[in-house]
Formats: C-alpha cells, structure tokens, sequence
C-alpha cells in the first residue's frame, strides 16, 4: 500500500495555472508549467516563482542553539554573525551525509535550519536528539510555514515594490551600505529599511524580517538557480495571497525596461524541472544525486564543511576519512562538458583510457544545458591517481550514452555563472 502524497498549500495555485505534477520526496509537485527550457530561460533572462514548501523548517531557540548547532552539524554555526546563512551539513556517526542544509541567524538566540523535504523528519529527530543536553529548544514549524522563491535579473524588481518595511541587522547587509551611511557602526541593532533598501543592501547569504502586503515574512538572499534571488518564508496561511502580491507585480513590469531585450513576462512560474537543470548548470548538488547516506563531504568534493575545530556529531569518522584521501574506497566529484547534443544523463558509467574496460565512476546529474547548449554533467569518479585524487581540468573520459562513448573533458565548476553587472 502506498502512502497518499503530501500537497504543498499552494497546490490548487499550481493546478489552476495548468501544472503538471510529480512526486518529489513524497509530495504531489508542480514538474512543469509549460515547458521545462522555457521556464529555464525565463528564470536566465528575467524571473521565475517557485514553491519550495514542501521544504522543511526547523526553528531552534535559547541560549545555548548555536553550541547545539554545532555539536548538532558538521559546521560552525557559532560563527555566522547575526542576519546571515551558511551553507552546512549533517552526518551520521559514521560520517555520510544525513543531509545538506541551510542555516539563519535570525536572532540573538534564534536559528533556523532548512533541510530537504526528503529527509526533512529524519533531520528533525536527529537534531532533536543532539540538542537535548543544552539549554535550547527545537520546534519542527515545517507545515505552518511556507517558503517561495522569486530567482532571476528582474527579482529586485519585483521584491522592492512587496515589501513594505524590514529590520535587516548589519552584518546582513552589503559593504556598499556603509558607503553610503545607511550603517556606521557593527552594532546588534537592526536598521529599517523599505524595499528599495532591502534589495540594494541585503548581502548574498543573509536573511531579515519583513513585511509584504501585511504579512510578516523571512526575506532571504538565497537561492537554488545561480541567479540573484530572494526565499520568502511565511505562514501557510498567507502563501497564496504572496503567491499573488508577486505575480501581479511581475505582470506590471515591461523586461525592455530594465534592459531586457526580449518578450515575455518578468514572471513566469516555474516548476521542478526547471529548477533542477537551474541548479546544475549552477554546479549545486542535489540530496540523492551527489549527496548520499553512503558519501562523505570529502567524496562529494564539499569538505570546506567541516569545521577544524569543537566536537560534532561524525567528527572522529570524518578526520580518519581525512586521511584516507585518494584510496581506492574513496571518491571524488568532477565536472564534465561534452560535444554536440547527446546528455549524460544520471546512471551512465564513465570510462578512462588508462583504466580500459573497467568504469572510473557514474553519472550522479547530467543533461543537454539550455543555458550553454552543449551536455554538462557531475559525475562521481574514483580518485584520479592515490597521491593527486582530483581530476585535472582538461582530462578527457568516456561517457556510455546508451552503447556509445561519448568523450567528455573535465571543468571546474561551476558551469555557468551569471553576468556581473557593469
């Protein structure tokens, strides 16, 4: 017997606008609203609305949350200053990944952590349990609380107008603020701002309290797209009236004004097809993919996560997985682009010309990028030799593309990057 699939608060939103749905990690989730590669493009070009509800939040509070935190995670948590997020992981005792997540201080005492729908209830009971022997408190707010992303060049444009005023604490804001004397001092105080100064000042990874159409929101300069972006968390209560406050926004604005030399609209809704070949092209990994229970953050090329100092949960597994670097156990990810129009896709085997008919590793992502138009991949590939484990850029492999080698090279990631603005 299978088990009725979850439905986000704004699923009669998506179904009204015609999406198409997919389970994702137990939830019924819009796949696609037209078309994947012009949902893409439109998040490239000018703006995409996503609903990543199905997310998890965890709201930790007390004196000693961040300790917890710490000992909870594979990072630092007691060093993010005030308004800012970190990119983080869990792990088992024996050191694979739980999960990859994302970390806000949002207050003196107060932190939110944001885990993966999948694996969102192992998450909680894990944290739940590492933090009982400090003085804090962890509350699972995952189903009162919503999260929409707005990904794309025109998403200052549309955030500035919905928010009406915001407390941004300094740390969160970008060094131009003081430049410009908005801040002049490092003080805990937060500063008020309006939405025009929310999105000229709140720095990449940094999130603050705001309000749109009178609802009191997180506001959070992250994303999942490798575009500029903002993550809104709200009530589920409020959701759909957000959902609407931004799309009616995105369909007063004209793109040719902002420099956009292309029809359509600033906003369009997107779904998790999109966003999936978004974060690739990013070179972002994805829980299931490049993340696994059976991987390591050193196998996963994301070892800049652990903290070098303090007790943590998996600390003793992780330092001798340290010294383990370029066995034939271990793994390493790499980034491969190819020729022409055949994707690698997820599963396929990778071969070496120094290896012969034995494979080197797989495909964890790949596909035809639309950014790019050529095949991209990430692949998870035994060490390139015991003493040099990573792949050099420039190596060339095989991938098995349905019966026939596909030569690819390898890249450093990410494989796109967004234009700096002049």
């Amino acid at each position: 017997m299978t088990s009725e699939l979850r439905r986000t608060c704004l699923y009669n939103t998506h179904h009204e606008a015609g999406a198409s749905f997919t389970n994702f990690g137990g939830w019924d989730m819009p796949l696609r609203y037209s078309s994947d590669v012009g949902e893409h493009h439109a998040v490239r070009r000018r703006a995409g609305i996503f609903d990543l509800s199905h997310m998890g939040e965890l709201s930790i509070n007390g004196p000693e949350a961040a300790q917890a935190l710490d000992y909870a995670l594979v990072g630092s948590v007691s060093t993010v200053p005030l308004g800012r997020a970190k990119y983080m992981m869990i792990c088992h005792p024996n050191g694979g990944i739980m999960d990859d997540l994302i970390v806000y201080h949002l207050g003196d005492d107060h932190y939110m952590v944001v885990p993966n729908a999948g694996n969102r209830e192992r998450v909680a009971a894990a944290i739940i349990e590492r933090c009982a022997d400090f003085d804090c408190t962890v509350e699972d707010v995952s189903l009162s609380t919503a999260l929409i992303a707005v990904q794309g060049p025109l998403a200052v444009h549309i955030m500035a107008p919905a928010i009406t005023k915001a407390e941004i604490y300094p740390a969160a804001m970008r060094p131009v603020a003081k430049t410009d004397g908005v801040i002049d001092d490092n003080s805990h105080e937060p500063i008020h701002l309006d939405g025009n100064g929310l999105t000229a000042y709140l720095r990449y990874y940094a999130a603050c309290n705001a309000v749109i159409d009178g609802c009191p929101v997180v506001v959070a300069r992250t994303g999942y797209t490798g575009e500029d972006g903002f993550e809104v968390f709200c009530s589920t209560d409020d959701a759909a009236k957000l959902w609407s406050v931004f799309m009616a926004i995105g369909s007063q604005i004209d793109p040719i004004d902002h420099g956009i030399p292309e029809s359509g609209p600033a906003l369009v809704p997107c779904g998790l097809a999109s966003r999936d070949s978004l974060r690739l092209e990013a070179g972002m990994p994805l829980y299931g993919h490049e993340l696994s229970d059976e991987l390591t953050p050193f196998d996963a090329g994301l070892a800049t996560v652990i903290k070098e100092e303090g007790d943590f949960v998996g600390k003793e597994a992780l330092e001798q997985r340290a010294c383990h670097e370029g066995r034939a156990e271990t793994y390493v990810l790499v980034a491969l682009v190819g020729e022409g129009r055949r994707a690698a896709r997820a599963g396929y085997e990778v071969y070496s010309a120094d290896h012969g008919d034995e494979p080197v590793g797989v495909v964890t992502s790949g596909l035809l990028s639309p950014t790019l138009g050529y095949p991209i991949a990430l692949v998870r590939m035994m060490p390139y030799t015991s003493h040099e484990p990573t792949w050099p850029a420039g190596a060339v492999v095989e991938v098995d593309v349905r019966g026939k080698r596909m030569p690819m090279h390898v890249v450093t990631p990410p494989f796109y990057k967004r234009p700096k603005k002049a």
